[in-house]
């Protein structure tokens, strides 16, 4: 493979759920080569359990050296998610990435799913994700090195990864079938489509507040891990990699990093794998 391209400097990225955990790290680590990101998310108002906003995330990614635009975005609402895409290109240009990270999660089995629930992650998950991409597309077809990347798992189809929580699988599992169908689709244009995931539970505020709390937390690793790993795949040629479901880890050992303990919250803890690993 060509030698990979070694900055995001210049170019724009939209990136829904960047105001706070992996979306924002991606941001601040693609603001540090001097990109422009686009923060797409709900969160105007502090949030007790939630830290962060659209515009605090704006301040530390001008911060760290990038440019930023908060966008009150609903990947559920296709008009909001369309005014979003046109302001970003009107703001920098073009887009040039497009990461699909905002998720929903509830994590319960068939019967005791509130159809609420499934239908607000289907619809921010697999159609968020779906939309997105649509509307990106044709601004990402007049971009050098295009990408989509989506925050979703590998399709490992067995049973012990649907049968605890269908509904959250199913809904995350939609987001890579996006890949597996859009890297092909969208091969000949140039555009790479790839997935990534974390090895290790990631500390988030959902983990915190979802998954078991402040021990939970101590067992996972930072968001910093995934937001290296983004930008190894951001940072390869378009048209050579493509239709791929990366692993954190699997990326930036194949770039050359071999210690990890700095990414752990406490070192030396005993990791939690992540879930469909």
């Amino acid at each position: 493979m060509t030698s990979p391209i070694a900055s995001l400097k210049g170019k724009t990225l939209f990136i829904t759920g960047a105001s706070r955990g992996i979306g924002l790290a991606i941001g601040l680590r693609a603001a540090r080569d001097g990109a422009n990101i686009a923060i797409a998310a709900k969160t105007t108002e502090p949030h007790p359990r939630l830290p962060g906003t659209i515009y605090t995330a704006a301040q530390e990614i001008e911060a760290a050296g990038g440019k930023a635009l908060a966008l009150v975005v609903d990947v559920r609402d296709e008009a909001q998610v369309e005014a979003a895409i046109l302001a970003t290109v009107a703001a920098f240009g073009g887009i040039d990435i497009l990461v699909n990270n905002a998720s929903a999660i509830h994590l319960t089995g068939t019967e005791s799913t509130p159809m609420k629930r499934y239908d607000l992650m289907h619809q921010v998950n697999t159609r968020g994700t779906f939309l997105c991409s649509q509307k990106a597309i044709p601004h990402l077809r007049r971009a050098a090195n295009p990408h989509i990347l989506n925050l979703s798992p590998p399709l490992n189809m067995e049973t012990r990864w649907f049968s605890p929580h269908v509904a959250y699988t199913m809904a995350k599992f939609g987001m890579s079938m996006c890949v597996l169908g859009m890297a092909d689709e969208l091969r000949d244009a140039g555009i790479a489509v790839n997935a990534l995931w974390p090895r290790t539970v990631i500390a988030t505020a959902a983990v915190k507040n979802l998954l078991g709390g402040d021990g939970m937390v101590s067992c996972s690793r930072t968001p910093e891990i995934v937001a290296d790993a983004a930008h190894a795949v951001l940072t390869k040629p378009s048209r050579e990699y493509s239709g791929h479901f990366d692993i954190d880890e699997d990326v930036l050992r194949a770039a050359g990093v071999t210690d990890f303990e700095g990414y752990a919250v406490k070192p030396g803890a005993e990791l939690v794998q992540d879930f469909f690993i």
